[in-house]
């Protein structure tokens, strides 16, 4: 719903925290706010294409951590040789659900220290915006085998977290290209490809960012309309003038091999 300029501050408070009573989230799905908020639609990569690069029909996969498995699904690996781990309660139970009866070695893993396989098993271990352990990596490929991530950085959001909570701390500082690259390499790992990218993220009302916020608490921490609200009508007075609130997404790429 949008919202509409000519409301008052008691109404909007009432209209962002009617967001925030909305912010939960399953399966990390966004559809809440589809058609509110665009965020990577210029990457300078496209991360199917560069899997699909280097991943070949023959492979052993792994996608370590891999959400509901959505993404997995769609590339159409034979099930026989893919296999997925993931961590987050509810996903594990979706995968159970979803990927086991397809054939796929489906395992719930929580530690990237410990993933439960033998060494030298993969060809090819994918990871998308996922932590993950380099020196496990490293023990689970086999030799001249890739491991190949997108991850999101640690300058995410931080423009807009800063004005609505301008004493919050970075959540994951050295998530970077160049601190990543060097824990890679120290691990064993040839970079084939590194790439980072710094990108608009749009929203086009306020109660979007609420409830974005309120789904994301590890980069907006404590962040509620009550505590923020004087900022929010900042930002409010922001789209009425500009017709968008926007802020910076950062993400990295990195492919490598053993």
């Amino acid at each position: 719903m949008k919202e509409v300029k000519a409301l008052n501050p008691s109404e909007l408070k009432a209209l962002w925290t009617a967001e925030e009573a909305q912010a939960h989230i399953r399966r990390w799905d966004f559809s809440h706010i589809q058609g509110r908020f665009d965020e990577e639609r210029d990457l300078p990569w496209q991360y199917r294409s560069v899997v699909g690069e280097y991943l070949r029909e023959s492979h052993v996969l792994l996608d370590y951590d891999t959400g509901g498995g959505k993404f997995l699904r769609s590339l159409g690996h034979p099930p026989s040789r893919t296999a997925a781990t993931e961590g987050y309660p509810p996903n594990v139970r979706l995968c159970e659900k979803t990927l086991l009866p397809l054939g796929i070695d489906f395992r719930p893993c929580a530690d990237p220290g410990a993933m439960p396989f033998s060494s030298e098993t993969f060809d090819i271990i994918l990871n998308r915006h996922g932590s993950f352990h380099a020196g496990e990596l490293f023990r689970l490929l086999k030799p001249g085998s890739i491991f190949l991530t997108e991850q999101v950085g640690e300058d995410n959001d931080r423009d807009l977290a800063r004005r609505v909570l301008p004493e919050a701390e970075k959540p994951f500082p050295h998530l970077n290209l160049t601190e990543q690259r060097r824990i890679l390499e120290a691990a064993g790992f040839q970079i084939l490809r590194g790439e980072e990218a710094y990108r608009p993220i749009r929203f086009y009302d306020v109660g979007t960012f609420v409830w974005f916020a309120r789904v994301i608490p590890w980069e907006f921490p404590g962040f509620s309309v009550e505590r923020c609200f004087d900022r929010l009508l900042a930002l409010q007075e922001d789209l009425q003038r500009d017709g968008v609130i926007e802020c910076t997404i950062h993400r990295y790429l990195l492919v490598t091999r053993k």
